[in-house]
């Protein structure tokens, strides 16, 4: 007799990437005490379902905070990561994560403000995915600074676009500075649907994925 599975069992079996070990788990108790933001886990294993097809070899994140992101790409592809981080605090953390980690030939990690970081840093080399979970306010801008670094057929994923569920939750609700945040998310998500050069697949799993593909390399992913 043929037993018959959930989709979620089938996930949890035969395609399921993501792992954790005593750091990461470390990481994500650090990050929830502290209230830094980070991605959860069904973020990230669809990311990780995502790059099983991309094998990306060289991730650029912008917005590292702990290190988290940069160092589960780390652990679970083959590709090099340079990320950038503007908090002094996160920063120092990150260097220390990335360090314990033995990550450090892995991961390169930069302390600036990523609309201020001066690109020519990155020695002009494209990236085969770049990731966005920085200040909701300037995502427009991340996309627009970074993506002439992307490689060809490269990805971009932007997190976070749910905000923790206030995108959805009535604006008499939200304080001011919450209304502005969800309203630039909400014009940057739009923008990125009709944006001419790319193709966006928006996920609401995490707190909001959206994957954004050049249209013209859609055939090559």
């Amino acid at each position: 007799m043929n037993q018959l599975y959930e989709p979620n069992q089938v996930l949890d079996t035969a395609f399921k990437i993501l792992k954790h070990n005593q750091l990461t788990q470390e990481m994500k108790i650090d990050a929830h005490e502290f209230d830094i933001p980070i991605i959860d886990d069904s973020g990230l294993e669809t990311i990780f379902q995502f790059l099983r097809l991309k094998k990306p070899v060289r991730i650029l994140e912008i917005g590292s905070a702990i290190g988290y992101w940069a160092i589960m790409m780390a652990l679970h592809t083959d590709a090099s990561v340079v990320t950038i981080e503007r908090d002094a605090k996160n920063y120092a953390k990150a260097c220390a994560y990335i360090k314990q980690a033995n990550l450090e030939a892995k991961i390169k990690i930069f302390k600036a403000d990523a609309l201020e970081f001066d690109s020519s840093q990155l020695e002009l080399a494209s990236f085969d995915v770049i990731f966005i979970d920085a200040a909701k306010s300037a995502y427009q801008r991340f996309f627009e600074k970074y993506e002439p670094y992307l490689a060809e057929s490269g990805l971009i994923i932007s997190d976070n676009l749910l905000f923790h569920g206030h995108v959805f939750r009535e604006k008499t609700a939200l304080s001011r500075n919450l209304r502005d945040l969800t309203r630039k998310l909400n014009t940057y998500s739009a923008w990125l649907a009709n944006h001419p050069n790319y193709e966006t697949i928006f996920l609401p799993l995490g707190d909001g994925i959206a994957f954004s593909y050049q249209k013209t390399n859609l055939c090559r992913m």
